[in-house]
Parts: structure tokens; C-alpha cells; sequence
């Protein structure tokens, strides 16, 4: 997968990644390491609009013909992912994918970010393209 999003190191109480369960459609085809957004009511999907509310990163993968209906998200631990632009160490990140930007990307978070639109913070300073080391924190 373009862009994925590699695990460093999982954190929480058994270093697990603090998996969260979500509901998720069921005709949809989801690879592990994929940045998940969030939607009402508790449901994941692919992130695919720049600044979205995020689940955290899929901790397994899903077929399109499994007819499940549910995945599993890290949302504690350090992750490798590409920058949209430039980041400075230690300022907050979000999703950066849109129509023009890969999946799986993110970008220093504008003073409007929300708390739920926040994935983390970059543990390295990154130019445009360059994959950091991203402390996911949700």
C-alpha cells in the first residue's frame, strides 16, 4: 500500500496500541496500517478529507467480501508517516488526505484543529514528502 502507515512501537497497558473496536461497511475493503476516520455513530473508514475526525490507524485488514462489519484501530503509539508539507518537531499533526494528497498522510494542524482532528505530534521535523516518526495519541 502507497503511503502506509508503519508501526514503530505500540503503547498501553499490555503495549498493545490501545485497539479500539468500531463499526465499519461491510462492502468495503480496508489494509492494515490505514489511517481511519471517524464518523457517527462510532463507525471507521478510510481518511480521505484533509483534517478529519480520526479513529486511529487499522490494526488489521478488512476485505470488501468478508461481510464484516467491524475493525480494530491502534490509537496509542509511534507510527511512521509521510508529511504533506512542512512539520516542525513536537507541534501537532492531523490527516492530511484529500483529493490531491495520498492516504495516509498528515500535516502540522492549523490553530482551528480540534481535539478530535488532532492524531498526535511529530517527533521529527519534516520537509514535504519526508516519513516521520509520529506519536499517535488518541
Amino acid at each position: 500500500m502507497t503511503n502506509e502507515a508503519v508501526k514503530v512501537e505500540l503503547y498501553g497497558q499490555n503495549n498493545d496500541g490501545d485497539p479500539r473496536r468500531y463499526t465499519c461497511a461491510s462492502g468495503v475493503a480496508i489494509a492494515k496500517n490505514t489511517l481511519l476516520s471517524l464518523a457517527d455513530p462510532r463507525t471507521a473508514a478510510k481518511a480521505t478529507t484533509a483534517g478529519s475526525a480520526i479513529a486511529g490507524i487499522s490494526s488489521m485488514a478488512k476485505s470488501a467480501t468478508d461481510y464484516s462489519t467491524s475493525i480494530s484501530a491502534w490509537t496509542n503509539g509511534i507510527f511512521e508517516l509521510k508529511a504533506s508539507g512542512a512539520i516542525t518537531v513536537g507541534f501537532p499533526v492531523i490527516s492530511a488526505a484529500d483529493a490531491t494528497n495520498a492516504q495516509n498522510t498528515v500535516m502540522s494542524a492549523t490553530n482551528g484543529a480540534s481535539g478530535a482532528m488532532v492524531i498526535g505530534y511529530a517527533l521529527e521535523t519534516a520537509s514535504d514528502a519526508d516519513t516521520i516518526n509520529v506519536r499517535l495519541a488518541l
